[in-house]
């Protein structure tokens, strides 16, 4: 047994009481002299036992002393005899007795309030986790509801952007609504860049490279700037953050809108 274990459980209690069986009495012994602050508590126990005898005490009844008088005026001998059963001693024993019950009592009582008040923060716990579960879930159908809206609409056009040479294994499919004037993107399968770089959407308008807004690789769908008159969709890669003008030489796919 360690020294939270015993303070824990009302360990010491029973220690005192002599309800200990004779190998956790052993191992309480061990650990008593291995941990001052374990003597300081049974030191306190013991004198708060001796308490609760003598406070618990029943009183000796009144006719005790009529009782005692009269037998030692009729006898004949020095000597006067008093039942056992009605000492002194018998009465503090009972006295005690009653005591040791209530402590074990407490003591019980003391073991299940703990046990129970852990049961309750594990429960506790546990319904955190399930409700923050539950709050993620919800916000999951929410934002996938609002793609599917968004995508399936009758007015969205899809155009997908496959990679060229530069880099082949990527595609972007990305959704415009003109009516709507919107342009969300699916990036799941953008190749990761490393720290320092980003994708970056371009609307090509006339001939020039307007800014649609740098592609968050964290989202697998993605609401970009919606530009009007866009004859096509570029994608380049730029440094992080963004750039102010598109980098042709990392252009990695675009496509022409009808």
């Amino acid at each position: 047994m360690d020294k939270a274990y015993i303070l824990d459980n009302g360990i010491l209690e029973l220690y005192v009481l002599g309800e200990l069986s004779e190998s956790d009495q052993q191992q309480v012994d061990t650990a008593i002299s291995q941990y001052p602050e374990l003597q300081s508590h049974l030191d306190a126990i013991e004198e708060s036992f001796e308490k609760m005898a003598f406070e618990n005490a029943i009183d000796i009844p009144v006719n005790i002393k009529s009782e005692l008088l009269n037998t030692i005026s009729n006898t004949t001998t020095k000597t006067v005899s008093i039942a056992p059963q009605k000492s002194l001693r018998s009465y503090l024993n009972i006295a005690a007795s009653i005591t040791v019950l209530l402590l074990i009592g407490s003591v019980y009582m003391y073991s299940q309030l703990n046990s129970t008040k852990k049961r309750l923060e594990v429960v506790e716990q546990e319904n955190a986790k399930l409700n923050s579960n539950i709050e993620n879930l919800n916000n999951y159908l929410s934002e996938t509801n609002k793609w599917y809206v968004a995508i399936n609409d009758p007015d969205v056009q899809k155009y997908v952007l496959t990679g060229n040479a530069m880099m082949p294994e990527a595609t972007v499919i990305s959704y415009v609504n003109n009516i709507d004037k919107s342009v969300v993107i699916n990036t799941k399968y953008l190749p990761k860049l490393d720290d320092d770089h980003d994708y970056q959407m371009w609307a090509d308008v006339e001939g020039e490279m307007i800014n649609m807004g740098v592609i968050d690789k964290s989202k697998d769908m993605l609401a970009m700037n919606y530009i009007d008159n866009a004859e096509s969709l570029n994608i380049t890669i730029e440094p992080a953050g963004g750039n102010d003008h598109p980098t042709v030489s990392q252009l990695i796919t675009n496509v022409y809108l009808q």
